[in-house]
């Protein structure tokens, strides 16, 4: 597997896979063929159907500037290799010089056709299952994240300290933001009205689940504003763990480096799942993204507790479990509804699998790894209006010709 440093990308929003992907593709493109004057783009699959919505024609366009772009939505094409396809041309005088097709896999993650992985990262973990992962620590009494400080270097920690530092102002400026997000939605900024609403008899219980939302809204509204936020594993997921990891920190003191040892356990959740799986929406549904966000979460949360290997495995389990069959259906392509208010959902049920991991672990039937290969069957077999296309659930249904704001 990838190093983890593949998995938290640090960029603009509002989607790792449609505006991420292509930026990355053009921006090779634009470096191999620098003499090129115009570049023909076209988009395929979920990429044409929600890539508007997206912003995958504003990336596209900026990314390729000042050569002339040329872009063509193609939404009747098939895409058997990947949903999220995309061909770029590059021209000079009107002459071809290449054509190449990309796929955006996930993630922010491209592979282009003929040539795999883009710039990928040379594999530092050997172990690709959570069983053979759990197997070798618990031989050599280690807990995750030291499997994967000690695969990926202390200098990791390095790296997880932006990451986290990222997340922070994510949540920092989500709730210091107000206004309507873009794109024609109408949808309302909520991040700071649920940090400041409490009430004099508010219960313990109920602090936690609004602080949690407000966090997870921050970062989602952030995502969807174009702010720059985290993947974990994805954009439109990008506000679950670090919403439970802040909240945590600050009710219980948990300390700077604690956080990291937590953030790496739910990296390695999410690097075994985008390996066996998949972490697009547009290739698995949602289950893929918030499914995969609440599973590191529920991971990170149990490692900062100091659960062992077996209850971390249960909480990332039942946390992905309770979404299969989770659908993609973004109104009007814009990661905004239901996407943001799904965010804080899956950070609050991962509170709620780090309590069934402290209770029933030890009864437990199902692995991670059997969980990973359902979602990632329970994906492919989702009709294709249901993977990111915006025509069908919520996308389909939602009274957007009405004009109604039911904001």
């Amino acid at each position: 597997m990838e190093s983890i440093r593949t998995l938290y990308k640090i960029g603009r929003g509002p989607s790792s896979s449609h505006t991420m992907g292509p930026e990355r593709a053009c921006k090779i493109m634009k470096e191999r063929y620098p003499e090129a004057d115009e570049f023909d783009v076209t988009l395929f699959g979920s990429l044409a159907l929600t890539g508007i919505g997206h912003g995958t024609d504003r990336i596209v366009r900026e990314t390729l500037a000042p050569a002339l772009c040329n872009l063509t939505i193609d939404k009747e094409a098939h895409t058997p290799v990947h949903p999220n396809t995309m061909e770029i041309t590059a021209k000079r005088n009107g002459a071809v010089l290449k054509t190449v097709r990309v796929f955006s896999i996930g993630g922010g993650s491209i592979e282009i056709e003929g040539e795999g992985k883009a710039a990928a990262a040379p594999d530092v973990y050997p172990l690709s299952t959570f069983s053979e992962i759990a197997e070798e620590c618990k031989k050599r009494n280690i807990r995750l994240y030291e499997y994967v400080i000690e695969r990926e270097g202390e200098d990791i920690y390095d790296y997880l300290d932006s990451v986290w530092d990222a997340m922070k102002n994510s949540i920092h400026e989500g709730l210091s933001t107000v206004g309507i997000l873009p794109g024609g939605l109408g949808t309302h900024r909520k991040a700071r009205t649920l940090f400041e609403k409490n009430h004099i008899d508010e219960s313990a219980q109920t602090r936690e689940n609004r602080l949690v939302s407000a966090y997870a809204f921050a970062v989602s509204e952030q995502n969807a504003g174009g702010g720059t936020i985290v993947t974990a594993p994805t954009c439109g997921s990008c506000g679950v763990l670090p919403s439970v990891l802040k909240y945590m920190q600050d009710s219980r003191g948990f300390t700077d480096r604690q956080i990291f040892n937590a953030l790496a356990t739910a990296a390695l959740i999410g690097n075994l799942i985008r390996t066996n799986a998949s972490i697009s929406g547009a290739e698995c549904g949602c289950q893929a993204e918030i499914g995969s966000a609440c599973s590191m979460a529920a991971a990170a949360l149990a490692e900062l507790f100091g659960m062992g290997i077996g209850q971390i495995e249960y909480a990332a389990e039942v946390a992905m479990e309770h979404h299969l069959g989770l659908t993609c259906d973004p109104i009007c392509g814009l990661v905004q509804i239901p996407c943001i208010e799904r965010n804080a959902v899956a950070a609050m049920r991962a509170i709620n699998a780090l309590s069934l991991a402290n209770f029933l672990s030890d009864s437990r039937k199902i692995t991670f790894d059997l969980i990973v290969k359902t979602m990632y069957n329970t994906g492919c077999d989702l009709p294709l209006g249901y993977r990111e296309t915006s025509v069908g659930g919520l996308a389909k249904y939602y009274p957007i010709d009405t004009g109604l704001d039911l904001n």
